[in-house]
């Protein structure tokens, strides 16, 4: 299908060819019809995608400090490949569109095929030819409203909010500054809802096309007079700044045209500097709208379905969608006289061009309009990338790879090692969104991309499969992967839970000469075989203790998700249990556990875990997120038989013996062993020997993340096994 992009780092806005994306559980796929133009938000992302690496910089401060921090942690190669590798990601653009469903989750509630819907969200309604939608981001069309007036359902919602924070009630006088896409609607609004509005603009087409719609309407220079008059002299009840400036002249006129303790409400993207001497004298309350309601970046709410009770929140976002779309259907709002530009999916290039004034003319209402199906929805399809080279497979067998998933860590880690370490035939690439498989594809040189993982896990010509899904996935592909004769990698964890865990031991008794590794790669690192030899003739127990400044994670954060990501211990920390059963050659006997209480903040992720092993070693991991992110991340230290090893941050091993001390350092690059992981693993398929971590590791390891979830809740000693 045909999706529009914007390459960040080449400043291009493209048309690209990409699988159409999975079904989520409480989504539908729905074929657009029309998907409206962000002139702000949308213009914004064009603009800073133009800017040179300096630009982009400068815009970006924020960002720039970010990676000032990545070069001291982790070093200047490791910082340059994340940021350079962030630029090449596409983006996909586009939150507002209107279409027909062709396809329902098993979770979705109130949809049906063929329903009309109109869909909002970023990275949902984006401008495709089919979007997958959550739950709450859907609304039924009424029947009289045609799919172009539809498309603007989530600019009108992010209006209707707007209004709806500035508190306004019936005899109420109300002031819109700036009479762009979002000023006008506000203003329609107003209307329909029998408040007295004038609408304001420094610019004198834009006040003269509004007055055309029969707004009351005046230039800034008249702002203060018009204000007046409305309002007897009091001054407005509210201001909404609809305005697309990084100038402070809108704060500055809403004080001026406001009465006293009046509402501002700032829904477009202007300067934040408030006039203290009006807004004092008046007592303003002063509120920036978030978007298009309540629900709006919320996790659960957007993505996983949960709605608010209406009792308590009565206008979310998806609600306000709907109130929009009623509007149009009774005819109160008309949003047709607003469109001035149609384009065809396929020039949907030069819709930015006039966006971002290439074309050096006006516009309001920018759609982009897509084409029927030609064919029935195959959620199997692959898109062949010409310049992949070809792949013929030989009687000997050769080895080939399909991996699924293509997130952060398969573009910025896991493809870039593959790439450099070679030895296999890269075959094809999955990702629920089709665009980030289509890219990577494109990118490290795969076949085909798809986002189907059963067309990769079932296709003859791959014989090895790597896993680099959401943790809730893991154990289906893993198993799926297995029964199929597939070589596995999969990314830590190995499972969620013991049902899965168990599950997995089955297949591998089941299956003739199963390969299965899990990422776990800092056993590999140079420095932690380097620590390991240092330690290798022990005749007595050893005690390590590993501290991680994991970094504070939102709660709404999808590795926090119980079901998604199965929470930091048990998707981050069996990491470095792991890193323990490396150091003693053998999985943990039992665990306690000791943690600082959550207080509404944190996720049961400053913890304090001690491991008995059956040799008598001890090993204990400090979990934390409640620490500075300046400060490095990882730290070892091992204690043994007059001998003491310290590991900082996987740049700096310092060995103590018999009173002195060897340093080693990485200067310019963190190696936590991903690279040498990967080589171990096709190493063991070459030459059909040992898997690179033994089986009853991968699987300890696994069950002893379990108990220590258990011990951390109960707060007593579990076994691990």
């Amino acid at each position: 299908m045909k999706q529009v992009v914007q390459l960040m780092r080449k400043s291009k806005t493209v048309v690209a060819e990409v699988p159409p994306p999975a079904l989520g559980d409480k989504s539908a796929l729905v074929k657009t019809a029309i998907s409206l133009v962000s002139p702000g938000t949308e213009r914004m992302v064009v603009d800073f995608a133009g800017k040179s690496l300096l630009g982009k910089a400068r815009s970006r401060p924020d960002l720039t400090r970010q990676m000032l921090d990545k070069v001291k942690k982790e070093g200047l190669l490791t910082a340059m490949d994340a940021a350079f590798n962030k630029l090449e990601q596409p983006m996909a653009l586009g939150y507002s569109s209107s279409g027909t469903v062709l396809e329902v989750g098993s979770g979705l509630k109130g949809f049906k095929v063929g329903d009309r819907v109109a869909c909002a969200g970023g990275g949902f309604a984006v401008h495709a030819e089919i979007a997958n939608v959550p739950q709450n981001l859907l609304a039924h069309l009424p029947s009289n409203v045609d799919f172009e007036s539809a498309a603007f359902a989530t600019l009108g919602a992010i209006s209707m909010h707007g209004y709806r924070l500035a508190d306004i009630q019936l005899g109420s006088s109300l002031a819109v500054i700036g009479l762009g896409l979002l000023g006008l609607l506000t203003l329609g609004i107003a209307r329909a809802s029998g408040c007295q509005a004038v609408g304001i603009d420094i610019d004198p087409a834009r006040v003269s096309f509004a007055k055309q719609l029969g707004h009351q309407v005046c230039l800034r220079k008249q702002a203060e007079e018009t204000t007046r008059f409305i309002s007897h002299g009091r001054g407005v009840d509210a201001v909404l700044v609809c305005a697309d400036t990084k100038s402070n002249d809108p704060l500055i006129l809403a004080g001026s045209i406001a009465r006293d303790r009046a509402r501002v409400v700032a829904v477009g993207a202007v300067g934040f500097e408030i006039p203290r001497k009006s807004y004092y004298e008046k007592e303003l309350v002063f509120l920036t709208s978030r978007s298009y309601g309540p629900g709006r970046y919320d996790q659960s709410y957007e993505e996983n379905g949960v709605d608010y009770p209406v009792g308590y929140i009565r206008w979310t976002e998806g609600r306000n969608l709907e109130a929009f779309l009623e509007l149009l259907a009774s005819r109160q709002l008309d949003v047709h006289p607003l469109i001035t530009h149609r384009f065809d999916i396929q020039a949907a290039s030069q819709a930015y061009d006039l966006i971002t004034n290439k074309k050096k003319e006006s516009y309001l209402g920018v759609l982009i309009k897509y084409p029927a199906l030609k064919s029935a929805h195959d959620r199997g399809q692959r898109i062949i990338n010409p310049s992949a080279p070809a792949v013929l497979l030989q009687p000997t067998g050769l080895t080939t790879l399909g991996v699924l998933g293509a997130g952060n860590y398969a573009r910025m880690v896991f493809l870039p090692i593959v790439k450099k370490v070679g030895g296999i035939a890269p075959i094809a690439i999955a990702s629920a969104t089709g665009l980030s498989a289509q890219n990577a594809s494109q990118k490290f040189g795969y076949g085909y991309s798809t986002t189907s993982d059963e067309a990769i896990i079932k296709d003859p010509a791959i014989n090895v499969v790597a896993i680099l899904t959401r943790h809730n996935l893991h154990a289906r592909q893993v198993i799926s992967s297995l029964k199929a004769g597939k070589r596995v990698f999969c990314e830590k964890p190995l499972a969620m839970n013991k049902d899965e865990l168990a599950a997995i031991t089955k297949t591998l008794k089941s299956v003739k000469n199963p390969v299965l590794m899990v990422g776990f790669n800092r056993r590999f690192a140079p420095f932690s075989q380097r620590l390991k030899t240092f330690i290798s003739q022990r005749a007595e127990p050893l005690i390590a203790h590993y501290r991680i400044n994991a970094g504070y994670l939102p709660k709404d954060h999808w590795l926090n998700d119980l079901e998604t990501g199965g929470g930091r211990i048990i998707g981050e920390a069996c990491h470095f249990i792991d890193y323990l059963c490396y150091l003693v050659g053998a999985c943990p006997e039992n665990v306690t556990a000791q943690a600082l209480p959550d207080n509404g903040t944190y996720s049961e992720d400053n913890i304090l875990l001690t491991f008995n092993f059956s040799d008598g070693s001890l090993g204990t991991i400090m979990y934390l997120s409640n620490g500075d992110k300046a400060f490095p991340k990882e730290r070892i230290e091992v204690f043994c038989g007059g001998r003491v090893a310290v590991l900082d941050d996987f740049r700096r091993l310092e060995l103590y013996q018999k009173g002195s001390r060897k340093i080693y350092r990485k200067f310019l690059r963190q190696d936590k062993g991903h690279r040498a992981a990967w080589s171990a693993f096709l190493t063991a398929i070459a030459t059909g020997g040992e898997p690179p971590i033994p089986y009853d590791q991968l699987l300890g390891v696994t069950s002893a993340t379990f108990a220590a979830v258990s011990a951390i809740k109960d707060r007593k000693k579990y076994t691990t096994n």
